[in-house]
């Protein structure tokens, strides 16, 4: 008798059970074990691979979606490559508008996935009709046929998380997770997760990190919307500039607030002592939590898991150019750290 061929039947069968790995070098100073939850092994390289596929197959259960119809969406680049790959993967259509802050490398891949693409204004108001929420919602009301994922105010974006990552989490440190770091931009990922673990473990301790820029933090301690917060950052996925209802403030303990030039470099250096290949929110992260270490947020019993957001192909054109680097006044010619090592042998 013969066996069977061993394949999966698409790659979105991938998607999930990313892998826990133990970060060793670049938290050697701080207190407690620390281990980083790599979504990059997702297959569209990202968390966001969760979000597209859990709510399009609710939208089709529901029969919100049909064969033939057009997805529409509001996004940085990772979430719109997913919902891409998994449009591609289901026959439908994908258009999407983006920030002007994204990548060069997020916006040819995008387009690379067969999305359509609205590059808009990444410095305008979130109720500005150039803004990518309006476009995204202009679209929607244009194009027949088509569904708005709206993952800043969708609560399902909140229940992927509940039901893959956070479950994942708990199960991979057996239980002995005492803090949970992720990046706040959504809010989907940490929200969903942070709820999945309290309900296991009340005293897991959540933390979110904010970027410089955002309005999230201040909103969380005061609720309070503050548009004096809002300022250009660079960081891209990270923060916002209104209040999404997928983030659940309740569930989060705590924001740490980082920086684009400490964010970048940190992706670089986790690269370099890690063998982690990250993107600029993977940098934000693991800054947010060296800042947390030196507050003391963290002893010697803790057990530290950050999610690790997306690949660093991602942002060639940005934190691993050292031209970019050099621009953004991050670094100095001399600094170089990665072209400066290429003999070219004549």
């Amino acid at each position: 008798m013969k066996e069977k061929i061993q394949a999966y039947n698409s790659i979105l069968e991938l998607i999930g059970d990313t892998p826990l790995i133990k970060l060793n070098r670049i938290i050697k100073d701080f207190p407690g074990n620390y281990y980083a939850k790599v979504e990059s092994f997702n297959p569209g390289h990202s968390s966001k691979d969760r979000i597209a596929l859990y709510i399009l197959e609710q939208a089709e259960k529901k029969g919100i979606l049909k064969p033939g119809d057009t997805i529409v969406e509001t996004t940085s680049g990772n979430t719109g490559f997913s919902l891409a790959m998994v449009s591609a993967i289901k026959g439908y259509k994908c258009i999407l508008a983006v920030s002007s802050k994204s990548s060069k490398d997020k916006i040819a891949m995008l387009q690379t996935m067969g999305a359509q693409v609205h590059v808009c204004p990444a410095h305008v108001a979130a109720d500005d009709p150039r803004s990518y929420y309006e476009v995204a919602k202009r679209i929607h009301k244009e194009t027949k046929g088509s569904v708005y994922i709206n993952q800043y105010f969708n609560e399902l974006n909140i229940d992927a998380h509940f039901k893959s990552t956070g479950p994942e989490i708990w199960k991979q440190t057996n239980g002995h997770i005492t803090h949970l770091v992720a990046c706040c931009g959504t809010g989907g990922t940490i929200s969903g997760t942070a709820r999945y673990l309290k309900s296991k473990n009340p005293e897991v301790r959540v933390l979110g990190i904010d970027a410089y820029g955002s309005v999230l933090k201040k909103y969380h301690e005061t609720k309070e919307l503050d548009v004096n917060e809002i300022y250009p950052y660079r960081i891209e996925g990270l923060g916002k500039n209104l209040i999404p209802t997928a983030t659940d403030f309740d569930s989060i303990d705590k924001f740490e607030k980082v920086g684009d030039e400490d964010s970048a470099l940190t992706a670089r250096e986790l690269a370099r002592l890690e063998g982690l290949f990250l993107g600029y929110t993977s940098g934000a992260a693991i800054q947010g939590i060296k800042q947390l270490a030196e507050q003391g947020e963290f002893d010697s019993t803790s057990n530290v898991v950050v999610l690790l957001p997306d690949h660093g192909s991602r942002y060639m054109s940005k934190v691993y150019s050292d031209e970019w680097m050099q621009e953004q006044g991050f670094m100095d010619s001399k600094e170089t750290t990665t072209t400066s090592d290429i003999e070219v042998v004549k």
